[in-house]
């Protein structure tokens, strides 16, 4: 079967490390496959890009008339690959050059509609002391206990994800109401894609341990503020995911168990009968990620006036 892998970028300022991502796309082990790169919007991305890649047979380029998301582009690009799977990296992802492979043999193997993969964590930084493995989601990459290997779940994360394309484009792909747009915070982003798939399938996400993306995590990603800043966004997404999809469930109210009850008590032991500073700091924000993707919530509950502005409610 033939895939196509869609990266999606819109500024000259990721350029190289948008490059890094295509480069890893074309090294595959994997055969047939094409490489779909959909520029968001800026003419001179578009023009390096045909410079850098518009020469090569399975390579397609093209270009957003206007900036509009990266949930329209990877849309986009879906419609413009030619392969019966489509899979998706970020513009600061690096694959392993058995990525693709991995995928295409969950879907031999089983009737999976999608598949996610491990992302792992490449800082470009010393990693915070502070930071809990817990909440590598708030980054994007795959966190401690997310899943088993070959086990079914609502959403891998946008960095490492494939889907039949005809399945993907016959649910309408990314919601344009939740993704990267500007200025815009809402991060719910894959759910919606798995959530509409199960309901017209009956079959969830296939995450496969084995197929790994490297996502580049630059010193930002490691400031305590913005980390607090993103959680509050969260928050308030999985409030715009409640209106969008009423009634669709995910892996939360277990992910918070596992949190408060497993690895945030494991955390306080380890701290009482071996004083370590650093299991301190992870405690602390544990529980100040948890306070504020609960206020992000209530903004949105009491706020539904910026909602309306964000979202077409159905």
């Amino acid at each position: 079967m033939k895939v196509s892998v869609v990266v999606c970028t819109y500024t000259m300022d990721r350029y190289d490390v948008f490059t890094e991502a295509v480069e890893s796309a074309l090294s595959q082990t994997y055969d047939p496959i094409e490489v779909v790169l959909v520029i968001d919007g800026n003419s001179e991305v578009y023009e390096r890009a045909v410079a850098d890649f518009g020469d090569c047979e399975n390579v397609v380029i093209h270009d957003n008339e206007e900036n509009r998301g990266i949930s329209y582009s990877r849309t986009k690009g879906a419609k413009l690959a030619s392969g019966e799977i489509v899979a998706f990296i970020d513009d600061d992802g690096v694959a392993e050059e058995d990525w693709i492979e991995k995928h295409v043999e969950m879907y031999e193997e089983t009737d999976a509609v999608a598949v996610a993969g491990y992302v792992a964590p490449d800082w470009q930084t010393d990693k915070p002391d502070f930071f809990p493995d817990e909440f590598y989601w708030l980054v994007g990459c795959t966190e401690r206990g997310f899943a088993e290997d070959g086990e079914e779940v609502r959403n891998g994360y946008g960095s490492n994800v494939s889907y039949e394309r005809n399945a993907f484009l016959s649910v309408g792909g990314y919601d344009v109401n939740t993704g990267r747009k500007g200025d815009r915070h809402i991060q719910a982003h894959e759910a919606p894609v798995g959530i509409r798939l199960r309901e017209k399938y009956g079959k969830g996400v296939v995450y496969v341990n084995d197929a790994v993306v490297h996502h580049k995590l630059f010193d930002y990603r490691g400031e305590f503020q913005w980390l607090v800043f993103r959680s509050f966004w969260q928050g308030f997404s999985k409030r715009v995911m409640e209106l969008l999809y009423p009634g669709a469930q995910g892996n939360e109210s277990a992910y918070l168990r596992d949190l408060f009850f497993t690895h945030l008590s494991s955390r306080a032991r380890k701290t009482v009968f071996g004083p370590s500073l650093s299991q301190g700091k992870r405690i602390v924000a544990i529980l100040t990620f948890t306070g504020a993707v609960g206020l992000g919530y209530l903004y949105g509950l009491v706020r539904r006036d910026v909602l309306r502005e964000d979202v077409d409610e159905p």
